[in-house]
């Protein structure tokens, strides 16, 4: 077993994942603790790595170097709004046709078990529920969905994103063209600056403003403190809380170790790099989800 060397600044983990993770248990002990029932998920981007979905801190992400939206700046800045909404567009179409991976069915699984009650997710990207998975509490809202900022209409993505198609046909051709548009985490690529120009942004169908907002919160927004609150409420109802692929590096996730260990209530990690509750831990693996969850659903049901 090996110790973290790692640096906390601040509310985020610094960017270094070649640390060792400090190891406690096997496959056995996190089956006792899931098997026990009554476990509280809280599921972060590691889940959904495997479904095409790259994340900002785990290990595959140190190459990138994305900076992601602020909530100021999509708000307050019209020039990077207009680039967020450029880049979504073509972002969107790899974020919808993400399947549902083995980690995200076993949870599912494991739930129709009767042994996890709700989930939790960090993620934006609806696949838990795609998989299977009920209960399901999106922390930071759902990419699926828009809202008005001006009439607070709540739009489906996907007629969204049919309107933009419409608006752009030059543009969707130029950028057919690329050779590479990697997705970042929250659904944009990067475009060259004389495409994001050319991009032309729709209005709100609801109101005829606007401005058009995904339905997830950016960097630097709050969580609705009613969902908050209902986050806090499963995992004191909880008898142990699950985290999957999460550094828990913002205090978004984190609270909820914190709430966890304040209460007696055990807390298991299984996350690829180190977490900023590791010392939280009673059983702390670092086994590529898409292996050991559906090793533990077959340990279960043996």
């Amino acid at each position: 077993m090996g110790k973290v060397v790692m640096r906390y600044p601040g509310s985020v983990l610094q960017e270094s994942w070649d640390a060792e993770v400090p190891l406690r248990g096997e496959l056995n002990d996190l089956a006792a603790l899931v098997g026990a029932g009554g476990v509280c998920v809280l599921s972060g981007a590691g889940m959904s790595t495997d479904s095409g979905i790259p994340d900002y801190r785990g290990p595959s992400s140190a190459a990138r170097r994305h900076t992601p939206m602020t909530y100021e700046a999509f708000v307050h800045d019209p020039a990077a709004r207009h680039r967020y909404w450029a880049r979504s567009h073509v972002g969107w179409p790899q974020i919808e046709r993400a399947r549902p991976n083995p980690a995200h069915e076993a949870v599912a699984a494991l739930q129709r078990c009767g042994l996890i009650g709700s989930v939790i997710t960090q993620n934006v990207d609806g696949l838990h529920q795609a998989g299977g998975a009920r209960d399901v509490v999106e922390l930071h809202g759902a990419l699926a969905r828009v809202v008005c900022l001006a009439c607070r209409a709540e739009l489906d993505r996907g007629a969204v994103q049919a309107e933009l198609a419409r608006v752009n046909p030059e543009f969707d051709a130029a950028v057919s063209g690329l050779r590479e548009t990697q997705v970042n985490p929250d659904g944009d690529v990067e475009l060259p600056p004389e495409l994001e120009a050319a991009f032309t942004m729709v209005a709100c169908p609801a109101c005829g403003g606007g401005p058009l907002k995904p339905d997830v919160v950016f960097f630097g927004e709050s969580v609705p403190r009613p969902r908050v609150d209902r986050c806090f409420d499963l995992v004191a109802q909880a008898r142990s809380l699950v985290v999957l692929g999460s550094s828990l590096a913002v205090m978004s996730g984190l609270r909820f170790a914190r709430a966890a260990t304040r209460s007696g209530t055990p807390v298991a990690i299984v996350t690829a790099g180190p977490s900023r509750a590791d010392d939280m831990a009673a059983v702390r693996l670092a086994s590529p989800l898409g292996e050991v969850l559906p090793a533990l659903v077959r340990a279960l049901r043996a």
